[in-house]
């Protein structure tokens, strides 16, 4: 299904559930944490953090920081003789740090220690985007993969040290915005367990290389997937 095809359905789903039930919860703030990924990223594509804060009834409005590795389509892992993996092509990370303001309005309340409640989120605003370096192991050493020098999987032994190249980012600015759906399941009235899923776009003033040899994007869109988990008082 296209993207815009999702985008419409979810807009369509939100509008539909607020008109269903309206009701008053009864807390004021919430704080969560936890685990994301999209269909940009790998297994675990980072970690976010929201506040949250009752505007009115039962709308709230929220703060949040999300720090996420984004990925070209194109990757692929590959073993070496070094016995790691690499990504063959690949010249640079980019690492998102999102912040971001919102709305959530709750659409179907959660009775007392049972039931699921269902929450629709729309949120924006500014990106920090580093592009990190990343380093493969050659006969010479460490050093950035280069599409010139390193014209076959052959001439890579291994991958770079974690975090290796990090101190020697590029950093870029951009703006992210994202539309989705919280479905919180948490047994307790203070607790917070739940996921949310949903659209997300961001955008950068010029293409990000991540592998020179491929198509490279300055505006990434992606389905995300989240858990999370917190408090409310």
């Amino acid at each position: 299904m296209k993207l815009k095809s999702l985008l419409s359905l979810t807009f369509l789903f939100l509008f539909l559930v607020s008109q269903a039930q309206n009701d008053e919860d009864d807390y004021n703030t919430e704080i969560i944490w936890g685990l994301t990924k999209n269909t940009n990223s790998g297994l675990i594509g980072g970690g976010i953090f929201k506040l949250a804060r009752r505007q009115k009834d039962n709308v709230f409005t929220t703060y949040g920081v999300e720090i996420v590795n984004v990925k070209h389509p194109k990757e692929y892992r590959y073993p070496s003789p070094s016995g790691t993996y690499f990504t063959f092509g690949k010249q640079n990370f980019l690492y998102s740090i999102r912040g971001n303001y919102g709305r959530e309005k709750l659409f179907f309340k959660k009775a007392p220690q049972q039931g699921v409640q269902i929450s629709g989120i729309v949120a924006a605003g500014p990106t920090i985007g580093i592009i990190a370096p990343y380093y493969v192991l050659t006969s010479s050493g460490y050093e950035q993969y280069d599409p010139q020098k390193h014209t076959s999987r052959g001439s890579i032994q291994g991958s770079g040290k974690l975090f290796q190249g990090l101190g020697e980012s590029n950093i870029t600015l951009g703006l992210n915005a994202k539309a989705g759906l919280s479905f919180e399941f948490g047994a307790f009235k203070n607790n917070v367990a739940g996921v949310e899923v949903g659209i997300s776009m961001e955008a950068f003033p010029k293409e990000i290389v991540i592998i020179p040899t491929q198509d490279n994007r300055a505006i990434f869109t992606a389905l995300y997937f989240s858990m999370y988990w917190g408090t409310r008082k």
